[in-house]
Order: C-alpha cells, then structure tokens, then sequence
C-alpha cells in the first residue's frame, strides 16, 4: 500500500465523500479514484445515490444530511476509513430562506457524521471543507489571513461552517482524526452560472451565440478575492487525505493563492476570449454595499505540511471556464 495512506487496522481506504454529485465532489472522486491504492474503494454520496459516470473504484451511496438515522446507517454499512465531507447548503439565498434546515445541515449533520465515523471505525480520518467566509471581519485588516486568524463570520452560512469547524476541533481524539480544511475562492470549468466569473463567461457564450445582446451588466467590480483553480483544489484534498492519518489531529489547513485579484481582472480577462465585442454596464441591482474589498489567505501550513501549490495558470483557468459554456448544448 501507498506510504502515505493510513487507517487504523492498515485496511486500502474507503473513503466516503460526501456532496459528491457537486462541483467540487464530481471531481475530487475522479482525483481520488487515479491514486487509490489497491483495493481500495471511493464511497460517492449523495441524496439520491444516482451519481452518473462513477469510476470503476466507486460505489453511490444515497442518504441525506438533515436524517439523523440515514447518515448513521450510511456509515454503518459502509464502514469509510475516511469521510471527506463536501456537503452543505451553500448558498446564502438558500440558508437565508431555510436557517433552520441549514443549522441541521451544517452544523448537526456535520457532527452526526463525525460522530458516526467514531463509533464505528475508531481511528477514522475525517476531513472537514469548511470556508474561508468564516473569517469575515478579519479581512478588514488588509492583509493575508493564516489558520490563526480570529473567526468572526458576517453571515449564516459562514455562522454555521463556523460552529461546525469550532466543535469538530474539539472533537478530535483517539477514536477520531480530524482535519479542518478552510478553501478560498475556487472558480473552474463546470461551476454554477451564480457565481460571478462562471456567469460571465455565460453571458459571453450567449452573446457569441446570438441568444443574448452584446451587454453584460455588472454589480461592483473592485472587490478582490484569492481565486484558485478547483483543480487546484481537488489536488489538495486529496493530498490531505493521503496524508490524514498523519497530520497534527485537529489541524486547520487554509488552501488560497495568496494572490489577490479583481473580479474586473476575471471579466476583463474572459472579455479577451470572447469572439465578438461586448459592452459593459454597470447595473445598480447588482451592487452590494456591505461587500468586503479583500479576502485573502496565507496557505504557507499546507505547502510545508503537504508540498501543495497551485499549478494552474490564471489565464488557463479562464479559457477552460468560458470553453466549458460554449460548448454547452445550448449555452445554459
């Protein structure tokens, strides 16, 4: 086996990833499934278990992270030696118009889920992808933010990722290693129109193919943020799960670039891909006053600790994205 893997009897991994049918969660199970070792096994979840374009290593597995007996039993049968969780309500439209059901979700299936692990397979890895949001404030110093930087989230959703990352750290112990993951910005090709440089490029690919006239209308433009590649991403959860069972256990690892950039700088640059000119109109409705101008994180714990560094190119990123919806059938 691997030198890296580890579980607590030397069995291959079983590693259960949940929100597996998601943006991040379809790639990382194709990631994993290139560096399994033999006999080992990925356990893909999602709520209906119809998880399309499995890897031969991969089994779906359906249960929901609201039903307290569905995740226990989940885990029960499966027997993961490690749970990389991904799933969550992560929108803010979406906690805002179910706080409730997000508190369940985030936070009390969260560690219905690490509870579990423990019970049944004592030693199991569990990694938790929390949030950069749940730094909040702390950006307003200005200044690249490391793993030691005051939590002080500005809204549910990074209130909820918040109490789940706080009491998981609390929680590790013998029976369970824990490791807290804090991603910022992931952009890449596949990621839903809602997120800002994934709708212009959207919006470009209509206007290329004559659904939608020359304009894009913008909200502010200025904000900066530390936007990664999911391809970056994924690699580094995977490094953190072949490495899990040596971490420190309850160790918070940001994964950032530390390279601050406009959402303007994105725009600007898919603009330069697109096949016709566009106009650009500043539209009020999209403007949000209480926007923090910089997120920004120090990753320097996850290279020395995993040797990981972004690998994708800033410019490579964006084509792929704005290649990925001319492509569709027709353009979403």
């Amino acid at each position: 086996m691997d030198g890296f893997w580890s579980s607590a009897e030397g069995d291959p991994p079983r590693i259960m990833v949940t929100g597996a049918a998601g943006f991040v969660g379809r790639l990382l199970v194709q990631e994993l499934s290139q560096h399994l070792p033999a006999g080992g096994r990925i356990l893909a979840c999602s709520r209906t278990g119809s998880l399309n374009g499995l890897p031969a290593c991969a089994d779906a597995v359906a249960f929901d992270m609201a039903d307290a007996a569905g995740i226990e039993d989940a885990v029960r049968r499966t027997m993961p030696t490690h749970i990389v969780h991904l799933a969550g309500i992560s929108t803010l439209a979406e906690v805002a118009a179910q706080p409730d059901l997000a508190w369940q979700v985030n936070l009390f299936g969260s560690l219905r889920l690490a509870e579990a692990l423990a019970r049944h397979r004592p030693g199991g890895n569990f990694v938790f992808v929390g949030s950069s949001e749940v730094y909040g404030r702390s950006f307003q110093g200005g200044v690249a933010l490391d793993e030691e930087a005051l939590l002080q989230p500005t809204n549910l959703y990074a209130c909820t990722k918040a109490a789940a990352d706080q009491t998981l750290g609390q929680m590790a112990s013998d029976a369970l290693k824990i490791v807290r993951v804090r991603p910022f910005n992931h952009i890449g090709p596949g990621q839903a129109e809602r997120f800002a440089l994934s709708a212009f490029a959207a919006q470009i690919a209509r206007i290329e193919h004559g659904l939608q006239p020359p304009v894009i209308r913008v909200g502010n433009l200025e904000s900066q943020r530390d936007f990664l590649d999911v391809r970056d991403v994924v690699d580094a959860y995977r490094m953190i799960v072949e490495r899990a069972g040596r971490l420190p256990n309850g160790i918070v690892l940001n994964i950032a670039s530390g390279v601050p950039r406009r959402i303007r700088d994105g725009l600007e640059g898919l603009l330069q891909l697109a096949d016709t000119p566009i106009e650009v109109a500043v539209d009020e409705r999209y403007m949000r006053p209480s926007d923090t101008p910089l997120v920004l994180g120090d990753a320097g714990r996850a290279r020395t600790l995993l040797g990981w560094e972004p690998v994708h190119r800033w410019e490579d990123t964006l084509k792929d994205i704005l290649e990925h919806w001319r492509h569709q059938r027709p353009p979403k």
